[in-house]
């Protein structure tokens, strides 16, 4: 099961520090995602994590800064995949970057093999988000025979639920609330996390 942190995407005290906690601890993939960020802000942040884990990190917003900072992840937002050309997506996808997106509807799935992985939410109620409320049935479980890219659940994903989540058969996990709703204790929290990912990839 992969494991994926993504970023609060507001302001948080000493993020840099914490984030470079992180992938210290083990992370393998952060998604940068500050909406409401400019470059400038985005570009602060960015120069204050370790050069060594800037290869991990995914942009959500800002695409050129991954050619500044060294970055081999791009994220097209829904509504950003939509509007982006199809060329430019392949041409990137042959150019040494991992592309992802963001779906709510997995029937979209076959149509997005230019992705390497998807988030797909809301898989549960929501950490950071309350009144957000996860939408799948009972005894879901994702049919791998569906052609297209891996697919992260994201959504209330903590370490309580995660064999519900390897149960449903997604192919990872992506934690937000369950990170940076304690900024102090993130880095305890995502070791939790990591562990428990651990026993299901062993």
């Amino acid at each position: 099961m992969e494991l994926v942190v993504i970023s609060d995407p507001g302001t948080v005290a000493n993020e840099a520090q914490i984030i470079n906690r992180l992938f210290d601890a083990g992370l393998r993939r952060f998604h940068l995602r500050k909406p409401d960020w400019d470059i400038g802000r985005c570009t602060e942040l960015l120069a204050q994590v370790n050069q060594s884990h800037h290869h991990a990190i995914a942009s959500h917003q800002h695409h050129q800064l991954a050619k500044t900072f060294g970055m081999k992840y791009l994220h097209y937002t829904e509504k950003g995949r939509t509007k982006a050309d199809k060329l430019k997506l392949s041409s990137q996808a042959h150019n040494d970057y991992t592309l992802s997106t963001s779906i709510h509807q997995l029937s979209d799935l076959s149509s997005l093999t230019v992705f390497d992985y998807v988030f797909y939410s809301p898989v549960f109620d929501s950490i950071s988000k309350p009144g957000y409320h996860g939408t799948l049935p009972g005894g879901f479980c994702l049919d791998k025979n569906i052609p297209g890219p891996k697919v992260i659940a994201l959504g209330g994903i903590n370490e309580s639920n995660l064999h519900q989540v390897n149960d449903m058969n997604f192919d990872g996990a992506a934690v937000l609330g369950a990170i940076w709703n304690h900024p102090q204790q993130a880095v305890s929290n995502f070791v939790k996390i990591k562990k428990a990912t651990e026993l299901f990839n062993s």
